[in-house]
């Protein structure tokens, strides 16, 4: 044996040996026993293997396995599974042979995790392999939580991969795994995986972010240390021993941040907290010792306006809790402080895992699995991917009914993801929100702890913008539905002469599709077309329609006087029950000018407006406009 594979078999013992120490007083005599044996058999199955490190790859399986006893502090079965994860895929053993010596739930375990080969992928093999896994929910949570621990080692040791297999992996690792250890409650793991990406992807900003952090911190810390320790003295006067730290935000938070928001590095604010860890106290709540430290703290320093965040009461959907609030702290910045028990920080570490149960994520994994089984009903109207990393891969606010109740949404959502989410009927005929009692547009972006109310009209349907303004997967699977199912028009209106049936008009076919473009005879585009493009017409009836309307514009020159406004407004809307858009006026020299945006079904009620128009006392001139 050479001296390099010497130092590996001793760097292999040296590993498991430190391994098991650290579960010594995690798993039972019997569970090392069958840990061991998964252990000795992995590293014969994956013999003289090597990593890209040129590592030998049992180093891999170990690592993982560390991950998920020690990390994670997982049961024996998924940590015999790490062991063994990639032996069925990697090695001349199958799962079958894991079953034989390792039982059923084992082998379970490693088939999600082994990926299948195939000649043929549905959409790719990356999709494949994610649905595959994302499948195993329905069974089983572990299967996810060994495939993050696999992914985290694999994100650990990246460097030895070329550029192009770090972007790839890297790419993964922030659109699929760093977001779903959030939805996990694995916040402690999330982060380091958004930041490893961050670092892989874009290795220049990630420098450059970490030293202008870096600078941040030296310029700080000694502040931050002396205000940290003022505040100890201030609770321990009252009877509150705590434990205060400060925690910077990654240097992949303060990117996004920054791009976010389009500020640079030393106009973003909190990029760090202030955590304060406090243990149990007699006769006291976790949620009063909480609320006792904040009044304490408020007392002594002057509080920033709107900046509580109760997630005690209201956790976020990961299980995340904690009270959010700033102060100012005496050296012209807000200090923002996140207070914690003990209990909260060890759940926030280990997320769906804490409780030692699945009982504190079962609705979350319910969640998932409507979603999962409504998409591959309908994988036709959304993507797969898509349709998940929208329903959960993002951060979440609550937003409130008007009795109270609460409504989970990402970031970003909208009143229309509001009304679907309570239910589809209110959320196609959704014409109006109330925000906070304020009347809004339903495309407005909610902000956490919002309370909002939806107003309907049974004459308001689904618009093709809405897809542009709902971020949840089933207001857009909705929305996209309902427009399939609305009549489909064969043709394309030019939008330079914007023409309506009972206009003259000529239609052109297009090449590559079936769709015609129409325009009016007059029309300087279609003049043109017709020079050099007459074998593309084509004969079409454009009929008027009662369920399609049309915009029109008409400019209006009128001597001012009172009402005249209101004859306008009156002659479209009331006499002809059309919708208008818009109206801008300006009256100069009692000259009036208007212009009037509002949608008709035909040109024959177009002109019918116009006529009503110009019998109004004062109107002088009624032309058409582009709209």
């Amino acid at each position: 044996m050479d001296n390099i594979q010497q130092h590996y078999e001793a760097l292999i013992d040296d590993r498991i040996t430190e391994f098991f120490y650290m579960v010594r007083d995690h798993l039972s005599p019997e569970d090392i026993e069958r840990a061991k044996d998964a252990c000795a058999f992995a590293r014969i199955a994956h013999g003289n293997q090597k990593r890209k490190t040129g590592e030998p790859y049992i180093l891999h399986p170990i690592a993982v396995a560390r991950i998920l006893a020690v990390e994670m502090e997982m049961s024996v079965n998924p940590i015999i599974a790490a062991f063994l994860h990639d032996v069925a895929e990697d090695t001349k053993y199958t799962v079958e042979d894991i079953r034989e010596r390792f039982g059923d739930d084992v082998a379970f375990l490693v088939s999600i995790v082994t990926k299948k080969k195939k000649e043929n992928y549905n959409t790719s093999k990356q999709v494949d392999n994610f649905q595959q896994m994302l499948d195993s929910v329905q069974y089983d949570i572990r299967a996810l939580l060994l495939k993050l621990a696999d992914r985290l080692h694999n994100m650990r040791t990246l460097n030895s991969m070329r550029p192009d297999k770090q972007m790839k992996i890297a790419g993964e690792t922030d659109y699929f795994y760093a977001p779903l250890a959030n939805r996990l409650g694995l916040y402690k793991i999330k982060t380091e995986l958004e930041n490893l990406s961050f670092r892989f992807r874009c290795p220049r900003e990630f420098a450059s972010v970490n030293e202008a952090l870096r600078i941040d911190r030296r310029n700080r810390e000694a502040d931050v240390n002396q205000f940290m320790q003022d505040i100890k003295h201030i609770l321990a006067d009252k009877g509150i021993k705590v434990h205060t730290e400060m925690h910077y935000r990654s240097a992949y938070k303060i990117w996004h941040k920054m791009h976010t928001t389009g500020c640079d590095f030393s106009h973003i604010d909190n990029k760090y907290y202030i955590r304060i860890i406090y243990g149990d106290i007699p006769g006291m709540s976790e949620k009063d010792t909480a609320l006792k430290i904040y009044s304490l703290l408020t007392d002594h320093y002057k509080e920033h306006p709107h900046s509580v965040n109760n997630y005690i009461d209201a956790p976020k959907e990961n299980g995340y809790q904690s009270f959010h609030f700033k102060v100012h702290g005496g050296k012209g910045f807000w200090e923002e402080i996140h207070i914690s028990s003990k209990r909260m920080i060890h759940k926030s570490q280990l997320g769906c895992i804490a409780e030692r149960s699945e009982g504190s994520i079962v609705r979350w994994i319910e969640k998932l699995k409507s979603v999962l089984q409504d998409i591959a009903a309908n994988g036709k109207e959304v993507e797969y991917m898509e349709g998940v990393t929208m329903s959960f891969y993002n951060d979440n606010i609550m937003v409130y009914t008007p009795k109270g109740s609460v409504v989970i949404l990402p970031k970003n959502a909208t009143p229309l993801d509001f009304a679907y989410e309570i239910h589809t009927n209110i959320g196609k005929h959704a014409q109006y929100a109330k925000i906070n009692g304020r009347l809004s547009s339903v495309k407005t972006i909610l902000q956490h702890g919002d309370c909002v109310e939806i107003g309907t009209n049974d004459k308001i349907n689904v618009r093709p913008d809405w897809l542009d303004h709902v971020v949840t997967y089933k207001a857009k699977r909705q929305i996209r539905t309902l427009l399939n199912r609305q009549k489909k028009t064969p043709y394309i209106l030019c939008p330079n002469c914007n023409p309506i049936p009972g206009d003259e008009i000529v239609g052109f076919k297009e090449e590559g599709n079936e769709r015609i473009t129409i325009h009016r005879r007059d029309c300087k585009t279609a003049i043109r077309r017709a020079s050099h493009e007459g074998d593309k017409i084509v004969a079409i009836n454009f009929d008027s329609d009662d369920e399609l309307l049309y915009p029109a514009c008409l400019k209006i020159s009128a001597i001012d006087r009172y009402h005249l406004l209101i004859d306008l407004v009156d002659c479209i809307t009331n006499s002809l029950k059309l919708s208008m858009k818009s109206i801008n006026s300006v009256c100069t020299d009692e000259i009036v000018n208007c212009t009037v945006e509002f949608y008709v079904h035909s040109s024959n009620e177009l002109h019918e407006v116009i006529s009503n128009i110009s019998e109004i006392n004062g109107v002088d001139e009624v032309k058409l406009c582009n709209p």
